[in-house]
């Protein structure tokens, strides 16, 4: 079957739910890149996510299903451009 083979794959949704800035919850999310209490950098399928925010956790983490719910105080949700040259490693690009 080389036409299935050929065929692009359909790209997971991408959704982010926040509610009352203190419950997240994201699909899409292929992998998780870091975390601690302050700050979670993830890869989506639309581009990396920084979480930034305090007592930051992560409830649920669902790698197969793409899905993602953290709980703690979420102060910014910001994207990074998919086409950055990811040079200089996560400390380059959360020091910027």
């Amino acid at each position: 079957m080389p036409y299935e083979e050929n065929r692009p794959r359909a790209e997971a949704a991408h959704h982010i739910i926040l509610e009352e800035r203190e419950q997240l919850s994201v699909s899409g999310v292929e992998e998780v890149e870091s975390f601690d209490e302050n700050t979670i950098v993830m890869l989506t399928n639309r581009g990396t996510l920084i979480v930034r925010g305090e007592e930051l956790h992560i409830e649920k983490l669902s790698l197969d299903g793409g899905d993602l719910k953290v709980e703690g105080t979420i102060d910014s949700l910001t994207y990074e451009d998919s086409g950055r040259d990811r040079a200089g490693g996560l400390f380059a690009r959360l020091f910027r």
